[in-house]
């Protein structure tokens, strides 16, 4: 196997023009590691990041529905263990979880078919997206379209550099697997 061009930077390697964001988000995870290489594209992620990961519309429920449908959808190991582990501690049953990568019912169905469609057609269609609107409410929807589009660049940039699971999600996975559903 060939070693990546771009492996999660150490502390010892971390850019001096970003050392300010290495004790916070960006050095807490090898996807933000990876991005490190990269010191201008992980300084302008950071505050679209704040929106989509702790300030969404979408509240945090409903965003990891999104993120774990787009990690499942994107065949994005690293994703989908991740936000397993954020979905168990959010209080998601492994059932529910295991739905995602399915066919869920009710608003997790909702929500992963706009997933789905935003992926597989680009878009929304009108109905889909007022049937979204009047369940979440539009500032939720565009979230939703945001979080999609956010979370696709993490998993191309995860996969093409073959990012490694963080150490204690690996650890979470080993204990309690719950593996990307096959597609």
């Amino acid at each position: 196997m060939t070693a990546s061009p771009c492996p999660p930077l150490s502390d010892a390697d971390w850019p001096e023009e970003i050392a300010d964001l290495r004790d916070g988000f960006a050095g807490a995870l090898n996807v933000y590691r990876t991005m490190a290489h990269h010191p201008e594209l992980l300084r302008a992620w950071a505050p679209l990041r704040q929106h989509i990961v702790r300030d969404t519309a979408l509240g945090l429920e409903r965003s990891e529905v999104v993120i774990l449908r787009a990690g499942y959808r994107l065949g994005s190991p690293y994703e989908w263990a991740h936000h397993v582990s954020r979905a168990r501690q959010l209080g998601f049953s492994d059932a529910r979880i295991k739905a995602i990568g399915g066919t869920p019912e009710g608003e997790d169905g909702l929500i992963t078919r706009a997933v789905d469609a935003l992926i597989d057609d680009k878009k929304l269609a009108p109905e889909q997206e007022r049937e979204l609107a009047e369940a979440i409410g539009r500032h939720a929807v565009i979230d939703l379209i945001a979080t999609v589009g956010f979370y696709s660049v993490l998993g191309y940039l995860l996969m093409t550099y073959d990012t490694p699971i963080d150490d204690r999600v690996a650890a979470e996975m080993a204990e309690a697997p719950l593996d990307l559903p096959p597609r």
